[in-house]
């Protein structure tokens, strides 16, 4: 009976609760160590609700855009006369006046024209004066009709004697020279130098800008192209010149949209001030100021709520939180204007943010709590410049 109830000495009771403990040992010991791998120790903390402070400013909404820079103010100047370019007297980045000499061609065969048409001239009064002395009406009229025609002739071979010379339409700032000496200079018709205008460059034997009048060309989202208009103000900020911003105004919106796979318009803003460093070609964010409202009531628009055409925000007093109906104005890029409904320093709910090492939703601005201060808080707009404004 006795060997029955003992196993290497040790009781059966024992023995089963021994068992009994290394198993929860285990069981726990696992559960520990998958919680300390996991990172999850110890359970979340409740969730906590931020509030910031109804506040007093400027609220602002903006249409951002990414651009170049280019001259207000181009041409592109080519001979009237074709031939051979004899010389070329300007460089890639030479300031020339206008009406300087850019470069000329061969003017040896128009000379030549110029002359033979000259002598026809004299040749054509010479009848007429004949004709005037003794011929009859009929004589008269053809010989001053003669006459015509050979003045029109001189006329048009002196256009080609100075279409030989290429002379600057405009002062400028020389940006390309698309010829060389030795080479064909191509030219255009009509006599005179060749000349076109435009707000960028175009072709031509030499191109020309005008760097004391720069402006940004830019293509806008056809939604933002809609809240445009000629005159509104404008901020640009170079990329490649540290601190480098200019104030401008937009110039000119296209009413034709640019092709491409987004349908975007473009758009001109012309520079107040020209940073130094600026060069043609550069690229920029633009910012342009749609609308604007000044010591206006406002609040992050996080805060703002809107279900069944209802809209509202959630005030914190002592502790509680109130449901209270709101009137809202100008929807600015990270702030909402706020008619009344509520009052300045007043506390709203903005959001709520689980806490402890779980996910968590992330609040630009800094941490829970407090009021908000000089428009500090970014909101929920993106990157775009300018949005908000400033707090009290």
């Amino acid at each position: 009976m006795r060997a029955m109830r003992l196993r290497r000495g040790i009781p059966l009771g024992r023995t089963t609760l021994i068992n009994s403990a290394l198993g929860l040992l285990l069981v726990g010991g696992g559960t520990w160590a998958y919680f300390m791998i996991s990172g999850d120790a110890a359970p979340a903390e409740a969730n906590t609700t931020r509030t910031v402070a109804v506040a007093q400013g400027t609220v602002t909404a903006t249409v951002t855009a990414d651009g170049s820079i280019e001259s207000a103010n181009t041409m592109s100047a080519d001979f009237a006369t074709g031939g051979t370019v004899t010389a070329i007297r300007v460089k890639v980045g030479d300031k020339v006046a206008k009406g300087a000499v850019l470069a000329t061609v061969d003017a040896t065969e128009v000379k030549e024209s110029l002359g033979t048409a000259e002598r026809n001239l004299d040749a054509a009064r010479d009848a007429l004066d004949r004709a005037e002395d003794g011929g009859d009406d009929s004589s008269i009229a053809n010989a001053e009709n003669q006459v015509d025609q050979a003045e029109s002739a001189v006329a048009a071979a002196q256009r080609s004697v100075a279409g030989t010379v290429l002379k600057a339409p405009m002062a400028g700032t020389v940006v390309a020279v698309s010829g060389a000496v030795g080479g064909s200079s191509g030219g255009s018709s009509g006599g005179g130098n060749g000349a076109t205008s435009s707000s960028s460059s175009g072709s031509g034997f030499v191109q020309l800008a005008d760097l004391t009048k720069l402006q940004v060309t830019a293509g806008v989202a056809e939604a933002d192209a809609t809240r445009l208009k000629i005159g509104q103000s404008a901020k640009v900020t170079w990329n490649a010149l540290t601190g480098a911003t200019a104030s401008g105004k937009v110039s000119a919106i296209s009413p034709t949209a640019s092709s491409g796979n987004t349908v975007t318009y473009p758009i001109e803003v012309l520079l107040d001030s020209i940073p130094e460093g600026t060069r043609l070609g550069q690229t920029v964010s633009l910012s342009v100021t749609v609308d604007e409202v000044a010591d206006a009531v406002y609040v992050p628009a996080a805060a703002v709520r809107t279900a069944g055409g209802r809209t509202t925000v959630l005030v914190v007093k002592d502790g509680v939180q109130e449901t209270r109906a709101v009137e809202i104005g100008l929807k600015g890029d990270a702030y909402t204007v706020i008619v009344s409904g509520v009052t300045v320093g007043e506390q709203v709910v903005l959001a709520t943010v689980t806490s402890g090492t779980g996910n968590q939703q992330q609040f630009p601005g800094g941490g829970p709590g407090g009021g908000l201060t000089g428009g500090g808080f970014g909101g929920n707009t993106g990157n775009r410049p300018g949005a908000g404004g400033g707090g009290r």
